[in-house]
């Protein structure tokens, strides 16, 4: 089954970081996060990828073109086509322009800046036993802010939030079928505004809870509390890679 990773936007919320490279190539450590988001899957046993970058797209294919000449055993058997979806394109366009060229019924999607340690073949299951045109993941967000709990005027406890206590948040790594692209009108279109809200609206968009770890790298401090577990923790033991 296909991966198609959604690689091509401007990261704008962490600009900082994203002058000279697209979001994706932005490194956790000694690696971009693009080579995490890509684990996840390869340790699950897929191994063909469509990348569909956007800004900056010579970067990512550059990456790829140099760590496969370096004959790296982790790429050596992985077929990786990078495909250029166009600076201006959204992620509802982006996905629909790949699947468009692509043979299958049924695609693995995510973006190209979180991880998850998704069990991605109980997600598959879970997507052909409810029959839904698209199913996402489904994850509760982290807590971002100090927590307090008020009685009257008096603060009773001041900590971080307690992440079961939040909503449920798409959390991307979707499994989509082909005619998911029925829903997605032209390149412009975001999935997030376009395709999945009229999925939602037909009955045929699902959520996969999934309980375990997640996070996203939206901003700086996302990106550095991410380094520091990669720092923190040997390569085999991530969080994203210990997959429940």
């Amino acid at each position: 089954m296909k991966v198609i990773i959604l690689a091509g936007g401007l990261g704008t919320r962490i600009s900082e970081e994203t002058q000279e490279k697209p979001k994706p190539m932005v490194k956790i450590g000694d690696y971009p996060i693009l080579w995490h988001i890509l684990q996840i899957y390869v340790i699950q046993g897929f191994n063909d990828f469509v990348i569909a970058a956007g800004y900056k797209s010579d970067v990512i294919r550059n990456w790829i073109n140099q760590e496969k000449s370096k004959n790296l055993d982790w790429i050596k058997n992985l077929n990786i086509e990078v495909k250029d979806t166009g600076e201006a394109s959204h992620t509802g366009g982006r996905l629909a322009m790949c699947i468009n060229e692509i043979q299958g019924e049924t695609f693995l999607a995510t973006y190209g800046d979180g991880v998850a340690n998704v069990d991605i073949k109980k997600l598959i299951r879970f997507h052909e036993n409810t029959k839904g045109t698209a199913t996402l993941t489904a994850v509760r967000p982290p807590a971002r802010f100090g927590h307090v709990d008020i009685y009257g005027d008096t603060i009773k406890h001041f900590g971080e939030k307690n992440q079961t206590d939040e909503g449920w948040i798409n959390g991307g790594f979707f499994i989509v079928n082909r005619g998911i692209t029925d829903y997605i009108d032209g390149a412009n279109e975001p999935l997030e505004i376009g395709a999945l809200p009229k999925l939602a609206k037909s009955g045929k968009l699902m959520a996969y809870k999934h309980y375990g770890f997640w996070q996203p790298m939206d901003t700086l401090r996302d990106k550095e509390q991410l380094t520091q577990i990669v720092k923190s923790t040997n390569i085999n033991q991530l969080p994203w890679l210990s997959i429940k």
